[in-house]
């Protein structure tokens, strides 16, 4: 199923599941950043460990670029 299908699912909390999926990505990378630990994805079917190192810098280079903060999406998709 696509992104666009889920959007249009009758089902509100079919809907809804995108949504919530990157708000739980965006705290495990906040929570990964606080605790110094790795961040642990599945990515082109490959396991990754993201540094909380990686991350931070990550956050600073979104930062920079879109004048906000947060999750950077690469890591999600």
């Amino acid at each position: 199923m696509q992104t666009n299908d889920i959007t249009k699912a009758k089902d509100p909390a079919m809907r809804g599941a995108l949504n919530a999926l990157l708000r739980a990505a965006a705290a495990a990378h906040t929570i990964a950043i606080q605790t110094d630990t790795h961040l642990v994805i599945i990515k082109d079917g490959q396991l990754r460990r993201i540094s909380a190192e990686e991350l931070r810098q990550q956050t600073k280079e979104d930062r920079k670029e879109n004048n906000i903060g947060g999750c950077n999406k690469s890591f999600i998709t």
